[in-house]
């Protein structure tokens, strides 16, 4: 890889239809903003966030079917946990929303010792004493390399609480991909429905079984969006991940998964929503750096990469921690 940053825009079109539905929110709707095309300001929207878009990257290297990494992430360690006595699989590194700082790491039992205590050994994390980055970021890939790649914060209480220790420091590792899709010159697309009911075909919220129980036949409307142009954004910052000095091919490992994960997820189709199908228009266009693999290429070059980097991944094993629900006494 030659170049400090990769920037990619791929054009996206409806793959159903003309119109398409963003992320929303109940109290705010579509995320409107107006977009400035040299002295136009064009009105634009989000159609999926970065947060959303690191999920949904993420998640191409999880096969929810079987629970496990898909075959091309089988060398790379990730903190699988299972519930104590019954070995059954509750959830993973990969798949929480605050990675290897998930409650249910913290609160698991490694190999008899408490998470947060495991984690801060593993850290090197002391008080009054410099956070030591670089040693933090060779720990944190061989606990899980996807944590490093799209950030982690390890935000322990500094203070001692129950059974977690006081976490003297809280470093905070930002995501090295990112990723956004944006529509831009949008017009909104104004339909409607109803709801049937075939055995009470009205409602009055006046007598049992009205239409708040899901009772009757009940109108409603809906907003979708049409858009003369839909882009998605792929950066990966390859300089932040070489500035943690990572030994051997170790870097080379997580810039080839970031381009895995944009290739698998542009390959794979963008089925965000039920009405958000989307689909490549046109082949990605590089704006910065290397021109984006293709998936085969890609593939081998994660296995080979992480074959080399047995140093820092070790055995590549799932690390397995057993969690056991508190009991919660209400007053």
């Amino acid at each position: 890889m030659s170049s400090s940053r990769h920037i990619y825009d791929v054009k996206l079109r409806p793959a159903v239809g003309s119109s398409f539905q963003p992320t929303g929110f109940p109290d705010l709707g579509a995320a409107t903003f107006e977009r400035f095309e040299g002295e136009k300001a064009v009105d634009s929207l989000i159609v999926e966030s970065v947060q959303s878009m690191a999920n949904r990257l993420e998640g191409k290297a999880w096969d929810d079917a079987s629970q496990q990494p898909v075959d091309t992430m089988t060398g790379l360690p990730y903190v699988r946990v299972v519930r104590s006595g019954s070995g059954e699989y509750l959830t993973s590194s990969r798949t929480e929303a605050h990675r290897l700082f998930s409650a249910f790491i913290r609160d698991s039992t490694w190999e008899g010792q408490n998470g947060d205590a495991v984690l801060l050994k593993k850290l090197d994390i002391h008080p009054d004493t410099p956070l030591p980055m670089r040693e933090m970021a060779k720990a944190i890939v061989a606990l899980d390399p996807f944590s490093l790649l799209h950030g982690v914060f390890f935000a322990g209480q500094t203070k001692a609480k129950g059974a977690r220790p006081a976490w003297p420091a809280q470093p905070k590792f930002t995501r090295a991909v990112s990723a956004v899709i944006e529509a831009h010159d949008v017009r909104p697309v104004v339909s409607g429905g109803r709801k049937s009911d075939s055995v009470r075909h009205r409602s009055d919220d006046a007598v049992e079984g009205a239409s708040s129980e899901g009772y009757g036949s009940v109108p409603f409307t809906r907003t979708e969006w049409s858009a003369r142009k839909i882009l998605a954004t792929f950066a990966v910052d390859e300089e932040l991940i070489r500035s943690y000095g990572l030994p051997g091919v170790s870097a080379d490992l997580l810039v080839a998964i970031a381009m895995w994960e944009i290739r698998s997820l542009i390959d794979g189709g963008l089925r965000l929503r039920t009405a958000c199908d989307l689909e490549v228009a046109d082949a990605p266009q590089v704006r910065r750096g290397d021109p984006l693999p293709e998936l085969a290429a890609l593939d081998a070059q994660v296995c080979e990469l992480a074959a080399a980097s047995a140093e820092v991944l070790g055995d590549g094993k799932a690390i397995t921690v057993e969690w056991a629900a508190k009991n919660v006494t209400k007053a």
